[in-house]
C-alpha cells in the first residue's frame, strides 16, 4: 500500500521537478521553472482548499458549505483570471524556447487553463456563483408526489420495478419536475458561458471547452456520426426486443408505450428484459467490501480511498456518485449512496476506477502533470472496472456466485451488457447534438429539439401534448459542460483496454470474456502504462503509448455489435 506522507510544502519541490533533459537548459526554461516554483505555491493550497469546500458541501448539502466551496473556487478562479500571470505565459508559449518535453507539456496545460479566464473577473464571480446555485439545487432537490418525497434511490426503483401504470407515470412526471425549476437559469448560465467564449474568440462555450480540453469538435461530431451507423441498425433490432417485452411486461400494445415505462428517467440505461436477475446476486453482499477485496487482490488496494469517501444516503447529500481528487497528492475520496444490488455494485467499481488512476501516480511527476490524460481517459478506466459486475467469470470469482449458476446466466449477462452499451451509445448522441445545438442557439425552440433528438436516435415516442424543459432536468447539461461525449469515449477505450490487457497480459484468447480478477498484472499494466504517465502526454498519445493504437472504435465493435 502506497504510504501518505507526502505534504503540501514537498509538493511545492515536486512540482517543479521535470524529466532530465539531455541539453542544457535553455534561458527561457529556467526562468519557466522559477516560475513554475512561485506558481505552485499560489495555486495548490487554494487547489486544495476549494477541493475540500466542494466535497464538504456536495456531501452535507448545506447552504454556508455551498457558499464557502463557492468562495474557494472565486479565490482560485483569481488566479486563473491574472493577466500578469497570463501574460508571463503567453511569453514563454510563443517563445518556442521551452523545448524540455516535461517543461513543454506544462506550460501547455497551465496556457490552456488560464486562457478560458482572460474575461473581465466580474464575469467569472458571477460564472461561478451560479454554477454553485444550480448545482447545489440539483444535489438537494427530492422528488415530491403528493405528500411524499422520494430519494433518487427511490425513484428509480419505482421506474424499475413498479408496473402500475399511473404510478410510473407519475414519478417519471415528477422526476423531471426539477427541469422545469432550473430551466431559466441555466440558460441564463448557457449564455453567460457564452458571453465569456466569444470574448475569446470561440463560437461559443461548446467550441472553447472541446477545443481548450485538446479535442476537436469536428472530429467529435465525425465520431459519433461513424458510432451513430455503426450502432443504428444493431439498435433498431435491440429496440424491437426492448418494446415487445415491455409491452407484455405491461399488458398494452407496444405503441401504447410511453417513456415511463422505459425503467429509467431518460432510457439511458437498458430495461430488464432478459431473466437473469442481477441483484439477487449481491443479496447480502456488501459492495462496498466486495470493492476492497477486488482492487486489493488485483495490485491497487483502495483502503485508504476508502476510509476518506462518503458512500451511504443521507437527507440533503449528492445523490448520484462522483470522485474527488483533493489535493493530486493521494487524497483521493469517492462520493456514493450504496445498497445492495448490482447498480450500486457496478458503481462502487466505476468511481473506484476513477479514483485508483488519481491515487496511484507517479510521485516523480510534477504536479501538474499527475491524474489522467483526459475526461475520457479516466472514464475509460472507470467504465472497465464498472462493467465487472456483470461479467459472468467476475461474479464466480469476486461476488462468489456457484460456477452452475453463473454459467446459467452467462449468455443472458453478455446479451444484458450488450444491451447496455448500444442503449447508451444512442443515448450519448442525444446528449452531444442537444449540447452542441444549445450552446449554437440557446434562443431556440429546445423543448421540441430535446424531443426530435430523442425520437430520432432513442426510438422513444414524445409524450401527447408534452411541451416542457424535459432537457433541464439532466445535471450534466447544467454543471458538465462538454463532458458528456467523454463518456462514450470512454466506452471505446474501455474495450481497447479489455483487448490490450486480455490478450498481452494474461495471455487469453478471449479477452472479452475474461473476469480480471485476482491477477497482480492487471494493476501493475494500469499503474505503468496509465496511473504514473498521467497527463505527461497528450490523450490519444498516452492511448497509442498504453494500448499499441489510438483511439478506435474496433474492438467495442467486436466486444458488443460482433464486428471483426
Amino acid at each position: 500500500m502506497k504510504k501518505m506522507m507526502l505534504i503540501v510544502a514537498c509538493l511545492f519541490l515536486l512540482g517543479s521537478m521535470v524529466p532530465v533533459s539531455s541539453a542544457d537548459p535553455t534561458d527561457m526554461e529556467m526562468k519557466f521553472s522559477a516560475f513554475l516554483e512561485e506558481y505552485e505555491a499560489k495555486v495548490i493550497p487554494l487547489s486544495i482548499t476549494s477541493s475540500l469546500a466542494y466535497f464538504t458541501a456536495v456531501v452535507t448539502g448545506n447552504d454556508a458549505d455551498y457558499a464557502k466551496a463557492a468562495q474557494a473556487e472565486i479565490a482560485l478562479t483569481k488566479i486563473y483570471s491574472d493577466t500578469e500571470i497570463f501574460a508571463q505565459l503567453k511569453t514563454f508559449h510563443e517563445s518556442a524556447q521551452v523545448i524540455d518535453p516535461g517543461l513543454r507539456r506544462q506550460l501547455e496545460v497551465i496556457y490552456l487553463r488560464h486562457l478560458e479566464h482572460q474575461v473581465d473577473p466580474l464575469l467569472l464571480e458571477e460564472l461561478v456563483n451560479r454554477e454553485n446555485n444550480i448545482e447545489q439545487k440539483f444535489n438537494t432537490y427530492r422528488v415530491t408526489i403528493g405528500d411524499r418525497q422520494l430519494s433518487d434511490n427511490q425513484v428509480d426503483s419505482i421506474l424499475r420495478y413498479a408496473t402500475d401504470a399511473e404510478e410510473l407515470r407519475q414519478t417519471w412526471l415528477a422526476s423531471k419536475q426539477i427541469g422545469r425549476e432550473v430551466a431559466p437559469e441555466i440558460l441564463e448560465l448557457v449564455k453567460l458561458r457564452n458571453r465569456i467564449a466569444q470574448s475569446l474568440g470561440f463560437a461559443d462555450y461548446f467550441e472553447m471547452q472541446l477545443k481548450l480540453d485538446e479535442q476537436n469538435p469536428a472530429e467529435i461530431v465525425s465520431l459519433f456520426a461513424e458510432l451513430d451507423s455503426l450502432t443504428r441498425d444493431t439498435f433498431t433490432a435491440l429496440k424491437a426486443q426492448i418494446d415487445s417485452a415491455l409491452a407484455a411486461r405491461h399488458g398494452i400494445a407496444i405503441g401504447q408505450l410511453q417513456p415511463w415505462h422505459y425503467q429509467n428517467r431518460f432510457f439511458q440505461e437498458a430495461p430488464r428484459i432478459y431473466p437473469v436477475d442481477l441483484d439477487r446476486f449481491f443479496e447480502g453482499k456488501d459492495p462496498v467490501a466486495l470493492s476492497r477485496e477486488y482492487f486489493a487482490a488485483i495490485g491497487l488496494p483502495v483502503d485508504s480511498i476508502l476510509a476518506r469517501s462518503d458512500l451511504y444516503e443521507r437527507p440533503g447529500k449528492y445523490q448520484h456518485a462522483q470522485c474527488v481528487s483533493i489535493d493530486n497528492a493521494g487524497d483521493v475520496r469517492v462520493i456514493c449512496n450504496v445498497r445492495r444490488d448490482n447498480y450500486w455494485m457496478a458503481t462502487m467499481l466505476h468511481e473506484l476506477g476513477h479514483a485508483v488512476y488519481d491515487y496511484y501516480y507517479d510521485p516523480q511527476a510534477p504536479w501538474l502533470l499527475r491524474g489522467a490524460a483526459h475526461s475520457l481517459t479516466t472514464e475509460a478506466v472507470a467504465e472497465f472496472f464498472g462493467r465487472l459486475s456483470a461479467n459472468p467469470q467476475w461474479l464466480v470469482q469476486v461476488a462468489g456466485v456457484p460456477q452452475a449458476e453463473s454459467d446459467r446466466a452467462a449468455e443472458d449477462c453478455v446479451r444484458m451488457q450488450r444491451l447496455e452499451q448500444i442503449v447508451f451509445s444512442r443515448w450519448s448522441q442525444v446528449m452531444l447534438h442537444f449540447e452542441k445545438a444549445l450552446y449554437e442557439n440557446p434562443d431556440r425552440d429546445l423543448n421540441t429539439l430535446w424531443w426530435d433528438l430523442v425520437e430520432k436516435y432513442q426510438g422513444l415516442t414524445r409524450p401527447e401534448g408534452r411541451h416542457e424543459p424535459d432537457w433541464a432536468a439532466k445535471i450534466h447539461l447544467a454543471t458538465s459542460t462538454a463532458y458528456y461525449h467523454n463518456y462514450i469515449l470512454g466506452e471505446l477505450l474501455a474495450s481497447q483496454f479489455i483487448e490490450t490487457i486480455g490478450r498481452k497480459i494474461l495471455n487469453s484468447t478471449e479477452p472479452f470474456q475474461e473476469g480480471f480478477a485476482g491477477k497482480t498484472q492487471i494493476g501493475k499494466y494500469f499503474v505503468e502504462n496509465v496511473f504514473y504517465p498521467g497527463n505527461r502526454y497528450s490523450w490519444n498519445e498516452m492511448i497509442e503509448r498504453a494500448t499499441g493504437e489510438k483511439l478506435t472504435s474496433r474492438y467495442f465493435a467486436r466486444q458488443f455489435i460482433g464486428m471483426k
